[in-house]
């Protein structure tokens, strides 16, 4: 017999929510794998039904109600918003784990050069020699649009891809995204479900 896992999500944007929805579900998945306590069936991460860069009351209210069909909260913010993330977890009495990039979220995307080896057209060159360097990078959007250049895809695609094809070991590199990681953990040991 397995026991379900639902993971729910608020984020900034529709891009936040499509690459960090990929990986909850994905590093859930992978964290649960190893359980012996009991079979963990990892569903699709369910999305808020308003962003993250709301204000606090409506925020609130949101994983209020994705709390009535999710077992673990996940609340992203990026660093300008951190205050805000801060907040809504301190008033929260739900399993809920931050996401707060040191910058941005498009740093995390960054992190994987293989990743990035795989698509025609992207430029390698300015990506950081190591995973943990994409959190030194000044500004992760601008670094993402020039090695994704002029491309035919929407840039909400290479947010997708990236989400489903990402070394999850590489991404465990990045100091703020193993944060978030060890988190869930003790979210997931606390649940029973590690």
């Amino acid at each position: 017999m397995s026991r379900p896992l639902v993971p729910g999500l608020i984020a900034e944007g529709e891009t936040d929510e499509i690459f960090l929805g990929l990986v909850i579900f994905r590093q859930l998945r992978e964290l649960t794998w190893s359980s012996g306590r009991c079979v963990v069936d990892v569903e699709p991460t369910e999305i808020a039904s308003c962003r993250s860069i709301r204000d606090q009351t409506r925020v609130t209210s949101a994983l209020t109600d994705l709390a009535a069909d999710c077992h673990v909260l996940f609340v992203h913010n990026d660093h300008r918003e951190r205050g805000k993330a801060e907040a809504v977890l301190a008033g929260l009495r739900l399993p809920v784990v931050g996401l707060i990039p040191v910058k941005e979220t498009e740093a995390w995307l960054l992190a994987d050069r293989q990743v990035w080896g795989g698509l025609k057209g992207v430029d390698l060159r300015p990506l950081p020699g190591s995973p943990g360097e994409v959190e030194k990078v000044a500004d992760p959007k601008k670094l993402l649009d020039e090695v994704v250049g002029r491309q035919d895809w929407p840039v909400r695609d290479y947010f997708e891809y990236i989400g489903r094809n990402i070394d999850l070991d590489v991404l465990g590199q990045v100091p703020a995204y193993a944060a978030w990681v060890a988190e869930a953990k003790n979210v997931l040991k606390g649940l029973g479900y590690l």
